[in-house]
């Protein structure tokens, strides 16, 4: 890689040796996550297989729910809405609360 002249020497990865997951925790998980949803299907052409991956990717990041992220979404993290959404989480269930106890005593007055 050469900048402004000067030839800098592209170190090679260090943040973990392959096959150790202590060392690549996060990746692994995400390609063992993969495997067990794409890799149940088969696939007769390389197209279904990135289309299927590509599928993966969206879901991953927009759909599903990592409890790392307090339940919220990659996107909702990204985008600031993550507080948001906690809050109204955290309004419906002390709504659910207040519900479940003023029916308690009532059943308990009756």
């Amino acid at each position: 890689m050469v900048v402004s002249g000067h030839m800098f020497k592209m170190p090679i990865d260090t943040r973990g040796r392959p096959y150790h997951p202590m060392t690549q925790g996060k990746i692994e998980r995400w390609h063992r996550s993969m495997k067990n949803q794409v890799l149940l299907e088969n696939y007769y052409l390389p197209g279904d297989l990135k289309t299927r991956i590509a599928e993966f990717v969206g879901y991953y990041d927009t759909e599903r729910y990592h409890e790392s992220l307090n339940n919220l979404t990659p996107e909702d993290v990204y985008t600031g809405r993550g507080q948001t959404i906690l809050n109204r989480r955290r309004r419906i269930k002390q709504k659910a609360i207040e519900q479940r106890r003023r029916l308690y005593y009532r059943q308990k007055a009756a």
